[in-house]
């Protein structure tokens, strides 16, 4: 078979087997694409590992980010695993080592931070800006990502239970409990904006936006852009993100006595090792409090 039978087969099997996101999909695709430019005419069956470290080494000296390169080696060893798997072909992503990347630690908003963010979103009182804020609280009382935000249908809401139910990374699905006050704000919501922002087109995207007389969800891009401006109107410098509102829940209910496994299951992380990072983010907390507040610091 030529290169792109067994690209074309791989990028099958992520859609319908694995069932990845969309942005994990086209990061996959990309990867790929990168290496069949850099094999040229060379098949995949007459390459060793030698030439898969040539072409992250190129990678490399034009600049990509320790971050990026070890992105691009997981793609490299999900894809020669798949390869092995179904075509026997033999798996020379094995030895390729991921390099060490510095850990960050998320960057989150303070609680006064995120009341100054919701003061401006109740200013704007249009169908246009009561979708905006709805998104923001929902956002933040939740912490589903902003990708799980957008595609969220009218049928994921359950205002009998107080819960909504979320599709997440690979189609997995979780249930997340919301307030009474949000579930009203919801319920508001629906009965008085979404129909204004449809034109009374019939649709179940619970945050819709008309493109070209079509109704469609709002796109990751636009509520970044929403996010940012109406962040921008609070005056401070700090820059911002979707994904902020997030790690400050998860930071939030940390100090508040939240233990991580049920920040694990809330969030939608695979292994509990991943919301770890937030108790160093709790700890250097501690620590400001401990340098202000002791009378001996």
């Amino acid at each position: 078979m030529k290169n792109s039978d067994y690209t074309t087969r791989f990028e099958a099997y992520l859609l319908t087997e694995k069932r990845v996101s969309d942005n994990t999909f086209g990061a996959y695709k990309k990867d790929i694409e990168q290496l069949s430019e850099f094999l040229g005419e060379r098949l995949l069956t007459e390459i060793d590992v030698a030439d898969l470290k040539s072409f992250l080494k190129e990678l490399h000296d034009q600049g990509i980010s320790a971050r990026s390169l070890a992105r691009k080696i997981s793609t490299l060893k999900a894809f020669f695993r798949y390869l092995n798997t179904r075509f026997e072909i033999e798996n020379i992503s094995k030895d390729l080592r991921f390099p060490r990347l510095e850990k960050k630690l998320p960057r989150y908003l303070t609680e006064q931070e995120i009341k100054q963010l919701f003061i401006q979103a109740e200013k704007d009182r249009s169908a246009l800006g009561e979708r905006n804020r709805v998104m923001l609280y929902l956002m933040y009382v939740s912490g589903m990502r902003v990708t799980e935000l957008v595609q969220l249908k009218t049928g994921s809401v359950h205002f009998d239970t107080g819960v909504i139910h979320i599709e997440g990374k690979g189609g997995k699905q979780r249930v997340v409990p919301i307030s009474h006050g949000m579930c009203s704000m919801l319920s508001n919501f629906l009965q008085h904006v979404h129909p204004q922002l449809t034109k009374k087109q019939k649709t179940n995207f619970l945050f819709p936006v008309i493109y070209g007389r079509k109704v469609k969800p709002l796109t990751r891009q636009s509520f970044w852009s929403i996010i940012k401006s109406i962040w921008k109107k609070t005056g401070s410098k700090k820059d911002i993100s979707p994904h902020q509102l997030r790690h400050s829940l998860a930071t939030h209910m940390l100090k508040n006595g939240a233990d991580l496994r049920s920040l694990q299951m809330l969030l939608g992380h695979e292994n509990v090792s991943t919301v770890q990072i937030y108790t160093h983010v709790e700890k250097s907390h501690l620590r400001n409090v401990y340098d202000k507040k002791h009378p001996r610091s």
